[in-house]
Parts: C-alpha cells; sequence; structure tokens
C-alpha cells in the first residue's frame, strides 16, 4: 500500500495516477463545498466531512460516527471514486480532516494518502467551480473490527496497561475548556499527543524518525488506541504512527464525545501534558 503520506513533488509526480480529494471542513460555520468551488486542486473532488465521512450523531457513538458500509460505498461512487483507484487527501488544517478520509480508505484496503502541508504546499495554479466524475459502481465493504475500539475496550485496554491516546489539544486534555461536548476532561489514564505535534514549524509531517521517537516515549505501538473529539482528528495520529513504521492503532470512533454523553463513564482533569506538546492553537473535533 502506498505511503499513508505524501509531498506535493510525489503529488505532481503522480498526478494522473491519482484522484485528488478535498476534504477541507469548518467548525465555525463557513461553508466548505462554497469554499472548494473559490479555489481547488485541479481535478479535485469535494469529500464533505459531515455527509460522506460520517454517520449521523448518535450519542455515546459519537458526533461523526462511521457512516453504514452500504451508504459510503454509494456516496463515493457517486464522487465517481472507484475502489481500485489511488486517493489524495487535503485540506487546510494540517491534515485534520484530509486524515479522517485517508484512515477510512486504507481501513478497506484502498490506496491513500495525505498530501503533506495541504493546499499551502501546492505551488501551481488552483481550479474554481465544482467538478463532476462519472460515478464509478462499488460494492460495501464492512469496517474492519480488529482496527475500531468501543468504549468499554478502552476501558479494558487501560485497565491492562495498554496506551490510549488523547489526540485533542492540551487545554481540552487537561479540563481547561471544553467548546463542544458534554463534560469536560479525558478518559482516565489517557495520555496527551496532540496531533498538531505531528507536525515541524513548516507545517509539514515530521520525519519517520522522529515520529517513532514522539509516540515511543509514551509507549505507542500498534496495539494502542488513538481517540480525539469525534474520531476524525485522531486518524492524524493513527496515520502518523503508520508512518513512523510503528503500526496502524485501533480507533475509538466515538470519541470524546461518545465517551463524554454517557453519564456512567468516569472522566479526569489535569495532569501534566507531554513536554513536546505544539504551541499550536488548532482545535479540530
Amino acid at each position: 500500500m502506498m505511503d499513508p503520506i505524501v509531498s506535493a513533488e510525489w503529488l505532481t509526480e503522480h498526478y494522473k495516477t491519482v484522484i485528488v480529494c478535498d476534504a477541507r471542513a469548518y467548525l465555525d460555520g463557513r461553508d466548505a463545498k462554497a469554499i472548494h468551488r473559490e479555489g481547488h486542486l485541479p481535478g479535485a473532488v469535494f469529500v464533505d466531512l459531515e455527509t460522506v465521512l460520517s454517520g449521523p450523531p448518535a450519542g455515546v457513538a459519537g458526533r461523526h460516527p462511521l457512516p453504514n458500509p452500504d451508504q459510503f460505498a454509494d456516496d463515493l461512487g457517486s464522487l465517481g471514486i472507484s475502489a481500485n483507484a489511488s486517493v489524495v487527501a487535503y485540506d487546510d488544517a494540517a491534515g485534520a480532516f484530509a486524515s479522517r478520509l485517508v484512515w477510512m480508505l486504507r481501513a478497506i484496503d484502498q490506496e491513500a494518502a495525505i498530501l503533506d502541508g495541504g493546499i499551502d504546499a501546492w505551488d501551481g495554479e488552483l481550479e474554481t467551480g465544482g467538478v463532476d466524475r462519472t460515478p464509478a459502481e462499488r460494492l460495501p465493504v464492512p469496517w474492519p473490527t480488529e482496527l475500531l475500539a468501543t468504549a468499554n475496550q478502552v476501558a479494558a485496554h487501560i485497565t491492562n496497561g495498554g496506551v490510549v491516546i488523547d489526540s485533542r489539544a492540551a487545554p481540552r486534555f487537561l479540563g481547561e475548556e471544553e467548546p463542544i461536548d458534554p463534560r469536560v476532561g479525558h478518559v482516565p489514564g489517557a495520555v496527551n499527543l496532540p496531533f498538531a505535534g505531528n507536525l515541524g514549524h513548516n507545517g509539514r509531517f515530521l520525519s519517520p524518525a522522529d515520529l517513532s521517537t514522539r509516540f515511543r516515549s509514551v509507549g505507542a505501538a500498534a496495539e494502542a488506541i488513538v481517540y480525539c473529539g469525534s474520531g476524525v482528528t485522531a486518524c492524524h495520529n493513527a496515520l502518523a504512527m503508520e508512518a513512523a513504521g510503528l503500526g496502524v492503532p485501533r480507533l475509538y470512533v466515538g470519541s470524546w464525545s461518545g465517551w463524554s454523553s454517557d453519564p456512567d463513564r468516569p472522566v479526569a482533569v489535569g495532569s501534566t501534558p507531554p513536554t513536546e506538546a505544539p504551541d499550536s492553537q488548532v482545535q479540530k473535533p
């Protein structure tokens, strides 16, 4: 399978052999599809977080549960993304949203990668207007249970000494703020590695060696579980771990939005965030 992260130079060289997807999304009410039409990579297909990459919000299942496999197959097919296509996805939020599409495709064994640096890494001209591709027929593929974790499995994993990584920014992990979900704090026993810490000061991913050091600092390996606010930016950490050669961790899709919606689930606040935690104030789901 192709590397989970590719450069703009790689994309330029392989442009004719991949489908480029614009996975930009916004939490402040901006219309991502309208912004896509104002300027996107040539031929890039817009893939919506809320309607294609997520099912309806569902309480303890979280704000962005995985869509039904049949619906996901139909939606991708309607966008002209066939099952045998290689996909490169980008956004303008450090890969926060593109990583969800890439993780989902790789989870069902489809070639996919994030464009390192997102739209800002592209130095070619942008295209305006909509992009229509010929619809493609594709069969649904069940979500692989071995790549997913339930809330009960998260709790059991921590009890058994396993590593669970909270991918949100430190203030949310510490319980100092919570702009979206029902309660502040984090899953007791989880460690905090904000997804933005996967990036250097230039906005590009750290080297595989540096990523490996980052995750190994908390004892993370393929047996780890990652979560975030709603199972979106945790995919960034999952792909970074894969790029570092540490295997593919399980994703707790419900994440904090699901855990905090269950009054029977304990929560923790405080604790010292990692010393390498970035200064970035990116706040994503």
